[in-house]
């Protein structure tokens, strides 16, 4: 019988312990927990990219220059910074920058939100004309989220869509000299411009017995740009066929 009242006495106290002293200690653990969880901080970005690359561009007196052009990645607020030094930006290359964010973005699955990028371009030239360092401009903004290296012996000229399609630019022939003297060993342009159309005046004289009759023509002329630069040139339609040549 004292052994029972002894056993009934413990299990008591056991049961008196686990409700004074337990359930605290759960709670305890469980705030712990959550406060654990409210303090964890949001998902940032926690390096800073920039990538550099050459770009073939026109100038205002139509002649064809290297730029540089680059982009930094960093942790920030979703901000885009133009760093530009004594070139004038006219309003389409102001547009194929925030193109070239979109489609980065689209294509890299990340949330630029959570980031600031700077677009800087340095070249000999007073103006850059033309939308035309769009697919560019993308393409390094790509390797720079994705923290990959470009092939610095490639470049590129193309108007960006927002789709990311590359289209026709014009200068395709200047830009091809200046990157072939610039030691680029592959030009990508868009699809259907690795044969360019010319135009030259020839002048054509028929005789009529005693007389010479003289004429100008414009005469079309179709020219095939790696055979008359010397650089292996490539047509690509989006961003992404791009991106399998300048990602190493």
């Amino acid at each position: 019988m004292k052994k029972k009242i002894i056993v009934s006495s413990l299990v008591v106290l056991l049961v008196l312990y686990i409700v004074l002293v337990g359930i605290p200690v759960f709670r305890i653990q469980q705030e712990q927990k959550i406060i654990e969880f409210q303090e964890q901080p949001q998902h940032k970005p926690e390096y800073s990219r920039k990538t550099t690359m050459k770009v073939p561009a026109i100038d205002e007196e139509d002649n064809g220059i290297m730029a540089e052009l680059s982009v930094e990645v960093m942790p920030g607020k979703g901000r885009t910074l133009v760093d530009i030094e004594e070139i004038l930006f006219w309003e389409d290359t102001q547009n194929s920058i925030r193109t070239a964010k979109l489609v980065a973005e689209n294509i890299t699955g990340i949330d630029l939100s959570d980031y600031d990028l700077i677009y800087s371009v340095r070249a000999n030239a007073s103006a850059i004309e033309g939308p035309s360092a769009g697919a560019a401009m993308a393409i390094a903004t790509i390797a720079s989220l994705q923290n990959k290296t470009i092939n610095h012996s490639i470049t590129i000229t193309g108007y960006l869509k927002n789709d990311g399609r590359i289209g026709k630019v014009s200068g395709i022939l200047p830009k091809a000299k200046i990157s072939k003297e610039t030691g680029m060993e592959l030009f990508l342009v868009p699809h259907g411009q690795k044969y360019q159309i010319t135009y030259e005046q020839e002048r054509r004289c028929e005789k009529y017995v005693f007389s010479t009759f003289c004429r100008t023509e414009t005469v079309e002329k179709k020219v095939d740009i790696e055979e008359e630069v010397g650089i292996r040139v490539e047509e690509v339609e989006n961003v992404e066929e791009a991106l399998k040549y300048f990602l190493t």
